[in-house]
């Protein structure tokens, strides 16, 4: 029965009446789009489910926000808000989850290395085109996944505790180690870091 109706006549079941049903109809009507949406998106360390989740909130902010009298079908605002609440939730993400990237203590020597991350031609400003920016965190992810690949399980924990500023002798202790092994490994990071 529901299914039959347009979604202006379901909006304002929703609206009017509160109907449940109409609700649901609207949400199965739109759930493809949704799901189609998620495909073009991600969110690092997440699966397709958690976007979906966050279309399907943004769907029901559409159903919600709605005014016929504004000129956008419902469809075009559906979309919308769909997209929207994705890219903002990716985009709070990726910031998030790059948070101690974007405060490292560089492990490649000192300020005046002509080396830059990708991340750092992001802050920089070299980088300000939305799909480099992309690329160059697609290419610190490629990163990331090296190192963990060519560090020993020594050398990723040394790593792990000189970002957060901790001097090798707090490290050495920290891991029951002596402040020197500490200090090759280091070494030795800079090393194979270079080479990536």
């Amino acid at each position: 029965m529901y299914s039959d109706l347009s979604d202006n006549e379901l909006l304002e079941l929703i609206g009017t009446k509160k109907n449940n049903e109409a609700m649901e109809t609207l949400i199965k009507r739109y759930g493809p789009l949704v799901t189609r949406q998620s495909r073009s998106l991600y969110i690092i360390g997440a699966d397709e489910e958690d976007l979906i989740q966050e279309g399907m909130i943004g769907l029901i902010k559409a159903i919600n926000d709605y005014k016929p009298d504004r000129g956008a079908s419902f469809k075009t605002f559906a979309f919308t808000c769909v997209r929207r609440q994705m890219l903002t939730a990716v985009s709070s993400s990726n910031s998030q989850k790059n948070t101690p990237l974007n405060h490292y203590i560089s492990i490649y020597g000192d300020e005046n290395s002509e080396y830059m991350s990708p991340l750092d031609e992001i802050d920089s400003g070299v980088i300000t085109n939305p799909e480099e920016i992309m690329m160059a965190r697609l290419r610190e992810t490629d990163i990331l996944k090296t190192i963990d690949m060519k560090l020993s399980k020594l050398e990723i924990m040394v790593l792990k505790e000189y970002l957060t500023g901790a001097s090798y002798e707090e490290i050495g202790l920290r891991l029951g180690k002596p402040a020197k092994s500490i200090d090759n490994a280091i070494q030795r990071i800079r090393t194979k870091l270079r080479n990536i």
